[in-house]
């Protein structure tokens, strides 16, 4: 299968400080692929490289057999590549509805008009409506986005993600700050994205990690150190050394 993201030999060097260090990867067309790994192994270093707001030093970026690696955060975009981030980033003081509403907007081009009100545009708001339902959050549709609890809000802004039409989605922890609960609500919406894009996973929380990914990529010192099924990292011998630990029979 043609992957759908390659990453050749990527290098990013701060003067001495190697933080991406020959680094290779491929995600493949509908598949979860989560990158584990201890604080500092380049995870997040990672994410911004492939969104375009961090340039490497050398190496290549390919999309969809396209290289990218020169394009901006907004080109790529533009091509369906799509991020998250760690720190939640809606608009607060906007409803819900409203906040995908004007990332449906901003995807489309439509409405930009100062004596439309954006409520008014019924394409818009049909298709944020879709994605509402489908990310469980229809029933507070109007509600202020800063009503809404932690958890919902970090459901908001994959909302606002997947508003971009993406055909492959960054979540850098995205139950980063969460309880059990709230963590279990967004497994199960990351779950149902599973074959309808790619997805590349920034997670800590390992039973998480282990529940949703069809493959796992282990970074170290900006590098992988190992990649492959769930089953097959968790009982890798290098994995457990350097980041698991011996409990990881039972993640």
């Amino acid at each position: 299968m043609k992957p759908l993201l390659e990453v050749r030999e990527l290098r990013t060097h701060f003067g001495g400080l190697r933080v991406t260090d020959g680094l290779n990867l491929q995600v493949h067309p509908g598949e979860i692929h989560a990158l584990i790994g201890p604080n500092g192994a380049g995870k997040t270093t990672l994410i911004h490289q492939l969104a375009g707001t961090l340039a490497p030093t050398s190496g290549q970026i390919l999309f969809d057999g396209h290289d990218v690696t020169a394009l901006s955060d907004h080109a790529r975009a533009a091509r369906g590549i799509t991020r998250s981030y760690q720190i939640t980033s809606i608009f607060k003081r906007l409803s819900v509805r409203e906040n995908i509403a004007l990332a449906v907007q901003a995807r489309s081009g439509h409405s930009y008009s100062f004596w439309k009100p954006l409520r008014d545009d019924h394409t818009v708001f049909d298709e944020a409506h879709a994605i509402l339902q489908q990310i469980g959050l229809g029933a507070v549709a109007e509600r202020r986005a800063d009503s809404l609890a932690y958890g919902d809000q970090r459901v908001i802004e994959v909302g606002i993600a997947l508003a971009n039409a993406p055909r492959l989605l960054l979540l850098d922890e995205p139950m980063a700050g969460m309880g059990p609960q709230e963590s279990q609500r967004m497994v199960s919406l990351i779950q149902s994205l599973r074959g309808r894009l790619g997805i590349v996973l920034v997670e800590h929380d390992m039973e998480a990690v282990f529940q949703l990914a069809d493959r796992i990529s282990v970074l170290l010192c900006g590098r992988v150190l190992a990649s492959g099924t769930p089953d097959a990292v968790r009982h890798d011998p290098q994995v457990i050394e350097a980041y698991l630990g011996a409990d990881s029979e039972s993640p």
